[in-house]
């Protein structure tokens, strides 16, 4: 029996958890094959499921990373969903429910399409409905769901694009990315910061990851009509409860999203990769890929993402 290398956490904590061990080949179930992992995304998702503190409980052992691009039997570069898995040199995997990669889009650009791809996709169609000349804020501008929401929302003709970020930095990449202007995610009166931005006007939509008083301050900046998506919780600090009343007296909606939703609907996930994986082949838009980290420093991915130093999206490569 062949080995892999992998890694397989056997205890729920944080980035201190993720060991390489060597482990027997994946054993497919019915329909999958094993295939080699030629890259792996990292995800907020993927701290949360080490930590077991996300919306999906946990189970040890567990083998963490849920995207990844793999070499088909064919030969061909698969991209795909896989739950858990992906933090090893080969995995067990349904090739029918992979998206095939263009040969002119690298693995690391298609990661981006996937969990945070789609999910930007998604957030801005299918959750917040945008219209043309509203006005959107993306916090965390310059991680992976930020760097392609700042970008679909002005090719689908949003009239101000606001972006957060912690440098300037990251706020000078979200910048020549399209936004229109960069606010310092640690503003202390929040809310007042974004209306700023809107020149003295609240916002119509709000993309938010952090929870928390970011989300407490976005939902105060929202406009009448106006939208706060949120798709994360990064700061891992609860929000204040919402008052249904003060929702009704502005006339405002706040929208959880949970990519499991939408990968549960395969027709919904491909309407979103496969847009844009055609509009990174074309170079209609720029996915921001960040640092790649072999096996042996998946921790420091996850410290890169938990300390908010990560721009783009992170890649492990279990080959290297």
């Amino acid at each position: 029996m062949r080995g892999v290398k992998a890694i397989q956490i056997t205890e729920f904590g944080g980035p201190e958890t993720l060991v390489v061990r060597e482990l027997p080949d994946p054993d497919p179930a019915e329909g999958e094959v094993v295939m080699d992992v030629l890259a792996a995304g990292v995800n907020y998702a993927d701290t949360h499921q080490t930590e077991d503190s996300y919306l999906a409980k946990q189970s040890l052992p567990l083998i963490p990373g849920g995207e990844v691009v793999a070499r088909g039997d064919a030969g061909q570069r698969l991209l795909g969903l896989v739950g858990s898995g992906g933090y090893a040199q080969r995995i067990a995997a349904d090739p029918r429910r992979m998206f095939p990669i263009p040969e002119t889009v690298t693995d690391g650009q298609a990661l981006t399409t996937l969990v945070q791809g789609a999910t930007a996709w998604h957030l801005l169609r299918t959750s917040t409905h945008l219209q043309p000349g509203e006005t959107v804020v993306v916090h965390a501008g310059a991680g992976g769901v930020g760097t392609l929401a700042i970008q679909l929302a002005k090719r689908w003709g949003a009239g101000r694009v606001i972006a957060t970020a912690s440098s300037a930095k990251k706020r000078a990449l979200t910048l020549e990315l399209g936004a229109d202007v960069a606010v310092d995610s640690r503003e202390t009166d929040l809310t007042a910061a974004l209306r700023d931005a809107n020149e003295g006007r609240s916002v119509d939509i709000v993309l938010e990851m952090t929870g928390g008083p970011v989300f407490d301050q976005s939902l105060a900046a929202l406009a009448p009509l106006g939208r706060l998506a949120v798709f994360g919780m990064a700061a891992r600090t609860p929000a204040l409860a919402i008052d249904p009343g003060a929702l009704m007296r502005r006339s405002t909606a706040v929208i959880g999203f949970w990519l499991i939703h939408v990968a549960q609907r395969p027709y919904l996930l491909a309407e979103a990769v496969t847009d844009l994986m055609r509009l990174i082949a074309d170079g209609s838009i720029r996915p921001i890929v960040g640092q790649t980290y072999p096996l042996e420093r998946a921790g420091d991915a996850h410290r890169a993402l938990l300390d908010r130093t990560s721009v783009g999206k992170l890649i492990i490569d279990p080959q290297a």
